[in-house]
């Protein structure tokens, strides 16, 4: 009883504190856009690693207001996650690669036909960590949507131990936003695809 409690309060607590801290993090910080003009008006999946999640949703706010799905794996931090995310506008798909995997292919597909852009963390939920697992291949290629990789780098950052060395950015540095041109993926054989968005989002990697 008293573990439903917490949890509740958790998630009640938990995400509007992330969602001030985000936005601090953010505007107290410099940055810098290394992007595209625009991206045009078709929906896209926007790819970004597990490990760079806290500051994404500002690389697709530079294009767009909200109307994107984010994929968040159904499970307690995951609804964290997903409660925080709607502090930004965004909505959620819960599940994951690991669990549920059909029904949340096919609800991403679903998502993308009517509209909606789709985040994704390849190598989310549980890694490996920096692998393209085959969800978004699959993804872009039944639905034709394009691909727009993001990757976050902030000059000055905490490091965490966890499974994706998450990174959170220390206040007044710089972070650096790398966001690609959109790529199509839907002719490529699916390893050449998953090549291709690898190299992507580890193209400025250290």
């Amino acid at each position: 009883m008293l573990k439903k409690v917490l949890r509740r309060l958790a998630l009640f607590l938990v995400p509007f504190l992330g969602s001030v801290i985000i936005r601090f993090l953010y505007f107290t910080n410099k940055k810098k856009f290394h992007a595209p003009q625009t991206i045009g008006d078709e929906q896209v999946i926007v790819a970004f690693w597990h490990g760079e999640l806290l500051m994404a949703p500002y690389a697709y706010l530079r294009y767009r207001k909200p109307k994107i799905k984010v994929l968040i794996s159904d499970h307690f931090d995951g609804a964290l996650i997903a409660n925080t995310m709607k502090y930004f506008g965004f909505e959620t798909i819960r599940g994951s690669s690991n669990k549920n995997a059909a029904r949340t292919l096919i609800q991403s597909i679903k998502e993308l036909k009517n509209g909606y852009d789709l985040g994704i963390t390849p190598d989310g939920p549980k890694g490996p960590r920096h692998e393209v697992a085959d969800g978004i291949i699959v993804m872009a290629q039944k639905t034709k949507a394009k691909i727009m990789i993001v990757e976050i780098k902030p000059s000055s950052f905490w490091q965490l131990s966890s499974w994706d060395k998450f990174v959170i950015p220390k206040p007044f540095g710089t972070i650096d936003f790398y966001i690609s041109d959109l790529i199509d993926i839907s002719n490529l054989e699916f390893e050449q695809a998953r090549d291709m968005i690898k190299e992507g989002l580890l193209k400025h990697e250290n």
